[in-house]
């Protein structure tokens, strides 16, 4: 009866993520802090009782998208469009601040070479992996706080997003210098492709749910079909157009924000994702981490990595967001808001791995970057949006 071992699996996951997010709660920090906790105890880190499957990733992956989804469903369309250039802006700052931070910390560690070198290369490919945000965690956290739909909370979604393309675009170039990707032009050209056609989809899919929601309103059906299409949209956008699937769930989100319906949309796709998606892909998280392989100069290397990829997208966004006209508060706010990393992060790891510009040791400063960051966002949003409201 192995095979259903992925139930036992679920079930630890499940029952340790809510018992640590109530135990985080209680000491007022963020629940998914706690949920992200719950696997790294269970997992090989410390206790190792339950281990990675493709089930377990599967249902991580659903979990993620889910999330952003309902990030999408939150949406204010008139705050999306007011902070939309703010938004562009603080996205190209949090890119190419830590990745020129990647290139300096790296060859500080391992020698410097000339521009094009294979030393630059992957020093380079170093700051990409620094680049990489994942708002998913963020959206929780801000969700949590009643703070998603604020000005703050859309401008750090918003960015995210246009990151998370711009990551793209630069990995696909950093590949290319080392001869194993495709061609910068053509993901550019497939990433603006994907918008133009998620523009013009999007206005007849509203259409067509406007006139499903007018007539079978407050029925099951609508959010049964809105996540139909969440699920579509996220496949296609990393099938056909290398887009992440986190960034197609969002816009088949955003597509359907203004619908008459949409509280009620937003509420049932909630109660899945809270009950059972949500809690394994946080939990996912610190079933990553292993420390078998590490030493001393890779861990002195790791904490460093992990200091500056904090501190590049802080300095990178919150200074951008200060120049953007928002307040020092704020500006913070977007700046640890921009700080979290996850599965884009990981997905960039494997490729650089693939191309041979970083060897398998290397996860561990990336697993070790998502770790931190996942649980120092959450908590110092926290403590931001306390004394005040955003």
């Amino acid at each position: 009866m192995e095979s259903l071992r992925f139930l036992i699996d679920v079930a630890l996951i499940l029952f340790a993520a809510k018992i640590f997010g109530i135990i985080a709660r209680k000491l007022h920090a963020p629940e998914v802090v706690g949920e992200i906790i719950a696997g790294l105890i269970l997992g090989p880190a410390v206790i190792g009782i339950v281990n990675q499957s493709d089930f377990i990733n599967k249902m991580a992956e659903i979990g993620v998208i889910m999330l952003m989804f309902e990030a999408g469903l939150t949406t204010d369309m008139k705050k999306l469009k007011a902070t939309g250039l703010k938004a562009t802006a603080i996205a190209c700052a949090g890119v190419f601040v830590p990745i020129i931070l990647g290139v300096i910390l790296f060859m500080s560690f391992y020698g410097y070479g000339p521009i094009g070198s294979e030393q630059f290369i992957k020093g380079l490919f170093i700051g990409t992996l620094m680049a990489a945000t994942s708002v998913s965690i963020t959206v929780a956290a801000l969700k949590e706080l009643g703070k998603l739909n604020s000005t703050v909370g859309t401008t750090i979604v918003s960015a995210a997003i246009i990151d998370d393309v711009i990551v793209i675009v630069v990995l696909t170039f950093v590949l290319s210098a080392k001869g194993s990707g495709t061609s910068v032009w053509i993901t550019t050209l497939k990433a603006i492709a994907f918008f133009a056609i998620a523009i013009v989809s999007g206005f007849i899919v509203y259409k067509a749910f406007k006139w499903l929601d007018a007539r079978y309103e407050h029925t099951r059906r609508i959010p049964i079909a809105a996540l139909c299409y969440c699920m579509f949209m996220a496949y296609v956008a990393e099938r056909y157009f290398g887009i992440a699937d986190i960034t197609g769930a969002y816009v088949a989100g955003v597509v359907l924000c203004n619908l008459h319906d949409v509280k009620y949309v937003e509420r049932k796709v909630d109660v899945s994702s809270y009950m059972v998606f949500a809690p394994i892909f946080f939990a996912g998280i610190g079933l990553k981490v292993s420390f078998e392989n590490v030493n001393p100069t890779l861990l002195f290397f790791s904490v460093s990595f992990v200091i500056v990829a904090c501190l590049g997208k802080i300095i990178g966004c919150g200074t951008t967001a200060k120049l953007c006209r928002f307040n020092w508060n704020d500006s913070l706010k977007i700046g640890i808001g921009m700080m979290t990393r996850g599965e884009v992060a990981l997905i960039t790891a494997q490729k650089g791995l693939h191309a041979g510009l970083i060897t398998s040791d290397y996860f561990t400063a990336v697993i070790l970057m998502i770790l931190v960051s996942s649980i120092l966002a959450p908590v110092l949003l926290k403590v931001l949006y306390k004394p005040k409201s955003a």
